[in-house]
């Protein structure tokens, strides 16, 4: 389908992206699996060109463009089959928390070097006996003096290696009757003395994501590294879920029309019985439910993204894509390496990898089931 979302701007700016991915992403993927870790340097090389945090202003350092510039470089990372990559993560989830409820000085002082990839960031919520449950975390910021002192424990962070600055969530009440106003919001420089970067987690899926453990030992923080106010950590956390969760969906729209892309082309020149298997009723029956599904998600999605854009709050419909896209995904990259026979069980092949990094999009930035509970709160149930 044609899509009108995008100006000649965007359009160049993808070319660019492009580009950059051909020459800096797909060349090194195989190394960055092995590693689990992706390059400084490709993170540097990508800010310096305008790619990390594109809608930043320039006064921040930023190259001044806007979320659809953010949605090109989360589709094409998708379409390279670049998961571990955590640009996306970096520049629409949380970077924004920085820019939004920051003051002046903290924007200063740490959003040039988001822009520049001299800083990489991480969001640090979960925790190993609280996901989707935020109100349940036990990592605890008490005062002291004009510092708070930091405890508690974190796992799968994204970006959990290579992160700079960590916005952590912590408890600074603990009065259970203050469940969600009891939550705040630190943003922690990861060279202090008591953050302590774990282990990096062996996965099934994202081989290139430095995915880790942290953990906060009497670590002690200035009184400036509270973002917002005391307690709105919660209510702060909510409010951008719906980007984050949006950014999700675009990721896995995308992947879904590579993948269908991708079986398409290998079905019509791959042969059985002498014949290419696109030829075969059921090949055609199966690509053509895939082909639908994908459609229908495109145009949901690219209305959606608009009306994010145009600043609607969209709490319902951006839960919507993100149970919506993650699912259709799941289902098309399933249906798709049937078709791939023994070779959709190799490694080598980027419909398997898919396959393996599909299955964590309908538990992260909040479960499925989570997503259904705030569907039917929203509609009044």
């Amino acid at each position: 389908m044609e899509r009108t979302l995008f100006s000649d701007d965007h359009k160049l700016f993808r070319d660019a992206f492009r580009e950059f991915v051909d020459r800096e992403v797909k060349p090194n993927q195989a190394r960055w699996a092995e590693n689990g870790i992706v390059d400084r340097e490709t993170w540097r090389k990508a800010g310096e060109m305008g790619f990390l945090c594109p809608w930043l202003e320039e006064e921040y350092g930023g190259p001044g463009g806007d979320f659809l510039h953010s949605v090109i470089v989360n589709e094409e990372l998708s379409r390279a089959y670049e998961s571990g990559f955590g640009v996306g993560v970096h520049s629409d989830i949380i970077v924004p928390y920085i820019y939004r409820y920051g003051t002046v000085e903290q924007k200063q002082r740490w959003l040039p070097g988001c822009a520049s990839g001299e800083l990489i960031t991480a969001v640090a919520m979960t925790e190993p006996d609280a996901g989707s449950d935020l109100a349940a975390i036990t990592t605890r910021a008490v005062r002291d003096g004009g510092d708070w002192i930091l405890n508690g424990s974190k796992t799968f962070i994204s970006n959990g290696i290579l992160c700079d600055l960590c916005v952590i969530a912590a408890k600074t009440d603990l009065d259970p009757a203050n469940a969600h106003r009891g939550m705040s919001l630190f943003v922690v420089e990861t060279s202090r003395s008591g953050f302590v970067k774990g282990k990096k987690l062996e996965k099934m899926g994202m081989m290139t994501q430095d995915t880790a453990e942290l953990a906060l030992q009497d670590c002690r923080v200035p009184g400036d590294a509270l973002l917002g106010q005391v307690g709105s950590g919660f209510y702060m956390l909510m409010e951008k879920l719906q980007q984050e969760r949006l950014v999700v969906a675009i990721g896995a729209q995308a992947l879904a029309e590579q993948v269908l892309n991708d079986t398409i082309a290998y079905c019509q020149e791959r042969k059985a019985f002498g014949r290419p298997i696109a030829r075969f009723q059921n090949t055609q029956f199966k690509l053509a439910e895939c082909a639908t599904k994908v459609e229908v998600g495109r145009a949901f999605l690219d209305r959606l993204v608009a009306e994010h854009v145009a600043g609607k709050s969209l709490v319902k419909e951006c839960s919507m894509a993100k149970l919506w896209q993650t699912e259709m995904l799941g289902e098309v990259v399933d249906t798709c390496l049937q078709f791939f026979g023994g070779y959709g069980y190799m490694l080598e092949y980027p419909v398997t990898r898919a396959f393996m990094d599909a299955r964590v999009q309908r538990i992260f930035a909040g479960t499925n089931e989570i997503m259904k509970v705030i569907i039917a709160k929203q509609m009044g149930l």
